[in-house]
């Protein structure tokens, strides 16, 4: 379930999930990308995204991070945050893990409380997250922290978030809110304009559709991944409830 309330111009929209620690199926992605294109017909001027209960968003549900469904409309619904005309803030009110970090970095900016934590864990079960993810979170972090969290699958705090770039305050859903509210009376087309110079100039167009991605090289691994026999084996783990044996093929 999706919540969107009213702050004014602010549209706060929760993922209200908290049983399942927000994590997201194909429904949920559906609902919050509606839940950004209603505020939005509403005319917010800012958004706030944050999670009920303890977790901001724990990542992909894994009952259908497996299915090309699932990928279709994860990617949907982080292309309509990132295309946003106005600000968003990811008040990241605790652990961001895997969709969870995309959520955070398709955002513009981050307040994270000192509980939050981001990762990337996609080696430890053998998916794979898009170049446009990849690249993102080396321009918001630094290669450095990207390696970390996507090839050692480190898990980072808030605070060293904050120190590396990726997160931009310290501070809860209220700090998140009361940001965005600064936001609501500056120039929208000036707003507007400036995001979307911002990602134009430094990331390629968001696209993973096949033949449309910056590199046919780096799209074709990115798909490898998702047809190899280790991404069986991951989910064939999973379902047997061990730890799984990569093959690296």
């Amino acid at each position: 379930m999706i919540e969107v309330d009213w702050r004014g111009r602010v549209g706060v929209i929760t993922l209200n999930r908290p049983d399942k620690r927000n994590a997201l199926n194909i429904s949920q992605c559906e609902q919050l990308r509606k839940a950004v294109l209603a505020a939005l017909d509403g005319g917010a001027r800012a958004l706030v995204l944050t999670g009920a209960g303890t977790s901001f968003c724990s990542g992909a549900d894994l009952d259908a991070v497996y299915s090309a469904e699932f990928r279709v409309a994860l990617y949907d619904m982080l292309r309509t945050v990132v295309d946003a005309p106005v600000p968003v803030i990811a008040a990241v009110n605790g652990p961001a893990i895997g969709a969870g970090t995309q959520l955070a970095i398709a955002s513009d900016l981050r307040v994270a409380e000192p509980g939050a934590v981001f990762g990337v864990p996609t080696a430890k079960i053998g998916l794979a997250v898009d170049p446009w993810t990849i690249r993102r979170l080396s321009l918001l972090a630094g290669n450095g922290v990207a390696r970390s969290l996507l090839l050692a699958c480190v898990q980072m705090s808030a605070e060293d978030a904050l120190a590396g770039g990726l997160v931009d305050r310290l501070g809860g859903v209220e700090d998140a809110v009361e940001w965005a509210e600064s936001m609501v009376d500056l120039a929208p087309l000036t707003v507007a304009y400036n995001k979307r110079v911002l990602n134009a100039v430094f990331e390629p167009d968001f696209d993973v559709t096949p033949g449309a991605a910056s590199s046919k090289e780096l799209f074709e691994a990115f798909e490898g991944c998702w047809s190899s026999e280790d991404f069986t084996e991951g989910r064939r783990a999973r379902e047997e409830k061990r730890a799984p044996r990569f093959q690296g093929r």
